[in-house]
């Protein structure tokens, strides 16, 4: 996982919590990298369980809804690193269906190394996308915060709800978002 999620997660429990529980969290979480990450590093990325696991036990607030609230975060920073990847886009659907095609493409082009989730899309109507969500790792509230976070970015009035379709090798999600009025 690259450093640079690592680094928005430290940011966020820090401007969220405060930094004597982001120290705590990461004392307790006993991490191979030690707590200390760069934007540019790669990370095994049962450090970011752990840290979440640890933030939720210190915080008590469920892991998902941790997680979910970070990838909203997430998104907030990503936008302000690469608006380019928004600000071409006019509507929250338009911006969705290239996450797969156009934005992990760019992405692995700063990242060669980055481990990207795969998305599928099906559509119904101009109303509504369904996104299949795809990864090796157990991410699935991270992408939902992502989506909710461009939910909020695009400010129109869409509802989302969420299938596990994991199988136990591949972590697999349905978004089916359904714009409102």
């Amino acid at each position: 996982m690259k450093g640079i999620v690592f680094t928005a997660f430290i940011e966020m429990v820090e401007q969220k919590f405060s930094l004597k529980m982001l120290d705590t969290i990461i004392t307790n979480a006993q991490l191979p990298s030690g707590g200390s990450y760069t934007t540019l590093g790669t990370y095994d990325h049962s450090e970011m369980i752990q840290l979440v696991v640890m933030l939720s036990e210190q915080s008590g607030i469920p892991v998902a809804d941790l997680v979910k609230v970070f990838g909203e975060y997430l998104f907030v920073q990503l936008v302000e690193m690469y608006p380019q990847f928004v600000n071409t886009n006019r509507t929250l659907f338009d911006f969705l269906l290239k996450v797969d095609s156009y934005i992990h493409v760019e992405v692995l082009k700063l990242y060669p190394d980055a481990e990207l989730p795969g998305f599928q899309y099906e559509t119904s109507g101009p109303d509504e996308l369904v996104m299949i969500y795809r990864s090796s790792r157990p991410f699935a509230d991270l992408a939902e915060g992502l989506i909710l976070g461009s939910i909020q970015h695009y400010g129109e009035a869409v509802d989302i709800q969420r299938e596990d379709l994991s199988n136990g090798t591949v972590n697999t999600a349905r978004f089916t978002l359904t714009k409102r009025g």
